[in-house]
């Protein structure tokens, strides 16, 4: 075996056995993960604020400050909105059960030519019982953690130390990336250090394409729900758009809200209907369109291949795997051009 062969086996065995130890500790890093996108996304700014003869501790405290009071912002717009719907819920929901009762029971049964059995006084106990006293979502939040054991406890500690790591890393960048340069061969620096630069750039416009899906999607949620009459459109589109972030979620929490709010507002099922299609054509417009043009196309990814991606890291990783599925398509796609480069100029593939 040549010499330039021996070596691309090499770093292809070493590649193999860090997946496989990332794989196996997939449970463990996740707090590590997260806190290094973050720390990654950030790192700009607290960069200039260093710029600015601040310390670069005092520059983090600022972004992080900045970031979690966004993320309380977030929580004080979403928390009561969906308080005050549970409440009209429960408050609704007996006159729903009745009207199901009354008229929709006796169609469903005329169709499947069945008897079905619906116990509307129990439904209707449960409505009074819970869901009118929804204002307390606060005070009954801790006796429920007490209940709930290890798990919780375990999302309380990957919480903690979430914003412990982003501030280290954030705090020794500059450090960690110099060690990191260290460690680079010097008779392959100049190719590997372009390789890295190239990734950077990858990302950083994977980056801005992501916060381009975010206003694209918060606009075009708040105006679909607007059309529809919902009384919260906006605050309900916004929080739909800025959470496409991850995949998923703000497609879940802004369906969850905009039902709600429709069912309170709205006297007909069909009224209801219209705000579940603006949540099908964003989630279609998203993923078919949105962010195969505004992500894919910036880091060169096919819309295809960004389905694939999000299916595949998915499947491997599970719900972190669809967080960091399309950035890691995009640091594999450098590989893979650096990779076709070396094939193309190599004696096994230019050989008669």
């Amino acid at each position: 075996m040549t010499t330039p062969r021996f070596a691309a086996v090499q770093w292809l065995l070493f590649i193999a056995v860090l997946g496989g130890i990332l794989y196996l500790l997939s449970p463990i890093l996740t707090p590590f993960v997260a806190a290094a996108i973050l720390a990654y996304i950030c790192n700009p700014l607290v960069t200039r604020l260093t710029a600015l003869k601040l310390s670069r501790t005092l520059s983090v405290v600022i972004v992080m400050s900045g970031l979690m009071l966004s993320s309380i912002l977030m929580l004080l717009i979403l928390l009561p909105l969906l308080e005050v719907e549970l409440a009209r819920l429960g408050t609704r929901l007996p006159a729903l059960i009745e009207t199901i009762r009354v008229q929709l029971l006796p169609k469903l049964q005329q169709l499947l030519g069945a008897s079905l059995q619906f116990d509307s006084i129990a439904l209707k106990n449960f409505a009074v019982t819970h869901l009118q006293s929804a204002g307390g979502v606060a005070g009954k939040l801790l006796p429920w953690l007490s209940d709930s054991g290890g798990v919780i406890m375990s999302l309380l500690a990957n919480l903690l130390l979430l914003p412990v790591a982003m501030f280290y890393l954030l705090r020794d960048w500059s450090d960690l990336t110099r060690r990191v340069d260290e460690l680079i061969p010097r008779a392959r620096y100049q190719m590997v250090s372009a390789i890295l630069v190239e990734i950077d750039t990858v990302l950083a416009e994977f980056l801005r394409g992501q916060i381009s899906v975010m206003l694209v999607m918060s606009v075009f949620y708040s105006a679909a729900l607007w059309m529809t009459g919902l009384e919260f459109a906006l605050p309900i589109g916004i929080v739909a758009g800025l959470l496409v972030f991850v995949p998923y979620l703000g497609m879940v929490i802004g369906l969850l809200l905009a039902t709600l709010a429709a069912v309170m507002q709205f006297t007909t099922f069909g009224e209801v209907l219209w705000v579940w299609a603006a949540f099908a054509a964003g989630q279609l417009l998203e993923g078919m369109v949105v962010t195969p043009r505004l992500v894919g196309e910036r880091v060169g990814l096919h819309p295809l291949a960004v389905i694939f991606a999000l299916m595949a890291f998915g499947q491997v990783m599970g719900f972190f795997g669809i967080l960091l599925a399309l950035p890691l398509s995009a640091i594999l796609l450098v590989a893979l051009r650096h990779l076709k480069a070396w094939y193309l100029g190599s004696s096994m593939y230019r050989e008669p």
